[in-house]
């Protein structure tokens, strides 16, 4: 990026998308960047680090990402990263939506849809392999009342949920409402998992007549939602759960309070293949020292992404360990072969942050990119 400005050939040839494209197919093949999304002590803030390969035994530097659009908007979330850009949705207003590739510097803003006063978003972004487009989507909830004329006042007496689904392709002009959710989808982790050209929740419900977990995928090429068939747990009552990518493959992880620290990941080997699902890892959890007892503060981060959890497990690395994110502002690496945890750091990283998984890449915004 820091040659384009040597001539304008060079310049031209950063922004060619089959470089962007040949780029970005070298990256997801080694470890990912993580970005930082931090808490604390500044606010805010966005960073990253490079995960060292196995063989290299420099210690990882946090570098700092400027955020061009913070004067639009000041307080942010993560919602997700496809294919080097990510996906931000306003915290401070909750109207505005920014797609962002930190590598480039290159951000779009969306056009703002706020329909309801009192209403909830979930927020999803990926790329559909075989469209070839990007899409952002936001799942609202809200309340339609019903009153009654009640010693002169007029009293809410009942209420009803209700939801739409808006879609939103890039290089299009305006948000398409494609129906409702068949789910009241919450955010329970702080983005949706993106795979196989779906995005996808979890939810607890009634499925195959049996009351558990529920896997509730969007199809971003047919714009329909469907059950993803779920493994066979045994009863998650009193435990907490989430979805993960490990080694390409869509993942369950399922842990325990208290002495229950037992965590489980499950494998879907074979994407929407039911049979296919192993228990690939059971092992015990890992419990780091907190930093939140140091901290004179509220802490955002900590309330927002991480409402019922202790934990997350983001990804595999490329010597096959487990890359797990504490609540109290870890990151631990399992090697599945020795049973051993470590706690990674890297310098000038934050006290309390948000990791995000994110492959950088040359991808501009406006130009699909070709895979």
């Amino acid at each position: 990026m820091q040659s384009r400005f040597v001539c304008r050939y060079w310049h031209n040839l950063s922004l060619d998308q089959n470089l962007a494209t040949l780029h970005l197919s070298q990256a997801v093949n080694r470890n990912p960047l993580l970005i930082f999304h931090s808490d604390y002590p500044i606010r805010n803030e966005l960073c990253f680090a490079k995960i060292p390969a196995s063989d290299d035994n420099e210690k990882g530097i946090v570098k700092k990402i400027s955020t061009p659009f913070s004067a639009s908007m000041p307080e942010f979330t993560i919602e997700g990263s496809c294919n080097g850009l990510l996906c931000l949705s306003d915290t401070l207003y909750k109207d505005a939506l920014f797609l962002y590739n930190p590598l480039t510097r290159d951000y779009k803003e969306l056009p703002k849809t706020r329909q309801y006063e009192e209403q909830t978003v979930v927020y999803g972004f990926g790329y559909h392999p075989r469209t070839k487009e990007y899409k952002a989507v936001k799942i609202v909830h809200h309340w339609i009342v019903n009153f009654a004329d009640q010693y002169v006042r007029r009293r809410p007496i009942s209420g009803t949920s209700k939801s739409e689904v808006l879609v939103f392709t890039l290089g299009g002009s305006t948000w398409r409402n494609v129906g409702a959710a068949p789910y009241p989808l919450e955010r329970r982790s702080h983005e949706p998992i993106f795979t196989n050209g779906r995005l996808h929740w979890v939810h607890f419900g009634v499925y195959d007549n049996v009351r558990g977990l529920i896997i509730v995928s969007f199809d971003l090429a047919k714009e329909k939602f469907y059950d993803v068939p779920r493994p066979d747990l045994s009863p998650i009552d009193g435990r907490n759960y989430h979805l993960a990518i490990l080694n390409g493959c869509l993942s369950a992880v399922v842990y325990g309070h208290g002495l229950r620290r037992d965590l489980e990941i499950w494998v879907m080997k074979e994407y929407n293949v039911k049979e296919s699902w192993i228990k690939e890892f059971k092992f015990r959890s890992y419990v780091p020292e907190s930093p939140c007892r140091k901290l004179q503060r509220p802490v955002r981060i900590l309330r927002s992404n991480f409402p019922h959890k202790t934990l997350r497990v983001l990804c595999t690395l490329e010597n096959g360990g487990i890359l797990i994110e504490y609540k109290t502002g870890r990151l631990v690496v399992f090697d599945p072969e020795t049973g051993k945890y470590e706690e990674i750091t890297f310098k000038g990283m934050p006290s309390l942050f948000q990791t995000v998984v994110h492959f950088g890449s040359l991808n501009r915004i406006d130009l699909p990119i070709q895979m």
